[in-house]
């Protein structure tokens, strides 16, 4: 037990997009937070730069999608060149989303969007302030930081860890880092281009010297991504990055000027677990790979948003010990899904196998125009066919669901959304009238399509949907809700979280 009650319900440590996005989405539901960071302001390079279209509709729930459309180069193609030849050219438009792009943000303009977000909702972020340790209590985190060599120590309902790959969370966690590291270097590069590239489309250059990837940022501006085997120098020249795209990429691309460039090692590595007792890891705290496929900076942000409704329930008494567990449950498979994705793409667009390369280049021209395929590659890096089938708080698929009322910041905050067909009985409507209204605080009545009933979670998922549905359907919801929720007078935030196994 806690000597005295904690001054926070969450406490951020770590102030990139994930850590920014989670303070926003506390500030939006009312919570008392704060956000550390450990450098003295934001980051100025630009390094992670797609936002997928599921990111851009959660951006949108959340209500700060508007910013970033007007900042981004929207892009709507992909293509896979290879020895001057063009192996496929994809459409990138989901029809499923409103989004139907890819919006390149560099991650410098997306943290000072996030951030000027944060400060509109009366946020700040605390600069030049580390994370030192914390002890658990059965009602919350005791918590020491670092400000410019002046200790602070302050207590929080729950702590999360959004503090990167050398989390100083994780570590107090002490949570294996479980994976491998690259044999390659990266190379990361911003150019100056001549126009010759199409500025809507994302080019994925599979080579034997290693893959290449040429992300556009705007007509004439470019992020140029490949392995090397040998760094030159403490930074990438703009000699190093013309010789890379002469042996890889398209010929008439010109790099004129460099803007930033940086070297880098990567792994794919994640933890086994997302959360131990009341203190949460996100984003590259908890995972990393490789930086092919653009997935790392959007599944970070998917994690925050999975978290930010349950820890608003517990905070507010309504959380059950399974709800919170459930951010590992569901977010583990999808982390683990996106590391195989980036590594297969990276292995197998840098093969250095002559077989491997003739094969990949004879069968990538017939399968890219299988409709089948391309759906399947753009639900893939979309994150669009996210679902959580077999989460223990999910009945069916779990898959997405976005109309326009759950879209501008208001639609959808920290209630479960009950969507019951015009064409149900009476006597059915009537007890969703009645299930709603016993839980009211959890629970918004809104009017659906035909005989269904969908119970829609708080972040946009469906937790569970019949079509034809008769009383066994409320019954489903009515026991869905009981699991995840606490309808009694003790807190969830009052209940014993348990450290370690």
């Amino acid at each position: 037990m806690m000597r005295n009650e904690p001054d926070l319900d969450v406490l951020v440590v770590g102030a990139g997009p994930v850590g920014l996005f989670l303070a926003n989405e506390c500030a939006r539901r009312g919570l008392n937070y704060r956000l550390i960071e450990v450098r003295a302001t934001q980051s100025i390079n630009s390094k992670a730069l797609a936002i997928f279209p599921r990111t851009l509709e959660i951006f949108d729930m959340a209500g700060v999608v508007g910013p970033f459309m007007e900042a981004a180069n929207p892009v709507t193609a992909v293509a896979v060149i290879a020895h001057g030849r063009r192996l496929a050219h994809m459409q990138f438009a989901p029809e499923e989303s409103p989004y139907r792009l890819i919006a390149m943000v560099p991650q410098n303009i997306t943290e000072k969007l996030l951030a000027e977000q944060l400060r509109r909702r009366g946020g700040v972020v605390e600069y030049d302030t580390s994370f030192v340790s914390a002890v658990q209590h059965d009602d919350g985190v005791s918590v020491v930081l670092d400000r410019k060599g002046e200790r602070l120590e302050l207590g929080a309902r729950f702590l999360v860890g959004c503090d990167g790959a050398h989390s100083a969370v994780r570590h107090l966690l002490n949570l294996p880092f479980e994976g491998m590291q690259y044999e390659d270097s990266f190379l990361l590069a911003d150019v100056e281009t001549n126009e010759a590239l199409p500025a809507n489309e994302l080019q994925l250059c599979p080579s034997e010297f290693g893959p290449a990837a040429i992300f556009p940022m705007s007509a004439t501006r470019r992020r140029i991504v490949a392995t090397i085997q040998q760094a030159e120098g403490d930074a990438p020249s703009l000699d190093l990055v013309q010789r890379i795209l002469r042996q890889r990429a398209p010929a008439e691309i010109e790099a004129r000027a460099l803007h930033w460039s940086s070297y880098f090692r990567i792994h794919h590595r994640h933890v086994a677990r997302l959360q131990v007792g009341r203190v949460f890891i996100a984003g590259d705290a908890a995972h990393i790979h490789s930086p092919f496929g653009g997935q790392g900076m959007n599944t970070g942000l998917h994690d925050v948003w999975n978290l930010a409704w349950k820890l608003d329930l517990a905070l507010h008494g309504r959380g059950s010990e399974e709800l919170l567990e459930s951010y590992s449950t569901e977010r583990l498979p999808v982390i683990k899904q996106v590391i195989e994705t980036t590594h297969f793409l990276t292995r197998a667009m840098g093969t250095p196998n002559r077989f491997a390369q003739a094969l990949r280049d004879t069968m990538i021209p017939m399968v890219s125009r299988l409709a089948p395929f391309q759906h399947a590659f753009v639900q893939r890096l979309s994150e669009l066919g996210i679902a959580y089938r077999g989460s223990p708080i999910v009945e069916g698929a779990g898959k997405r669901y976005l109309d326009d009322s759950l879209r501008g910041g208001e639609g959808i905050r920290s209630r479960f959304l009950l969507f019951c067909g015009h064409e149900l009985t009476a006597a059915l409507n009537g007890d969703a009238r009645q299930l709603a209204g016993s839980l009211h605080d959890i629970v918004e009545l809104r009017a659906g399509s035909q005989k269904d009933i969908t119970l829609v979670r708080p972040d946009g998922y469906i937790a569970y949907s019949a079509h034809n549905a008769g009383s066994d359907a409320l019954q489903t919801v009515r026991s869905l809700l009981e699991r995840q929720t606490r309808s009694g007078e003790e807190s969830s935030a009052e209940r014993s979280f348990q450290v370690g196994e």
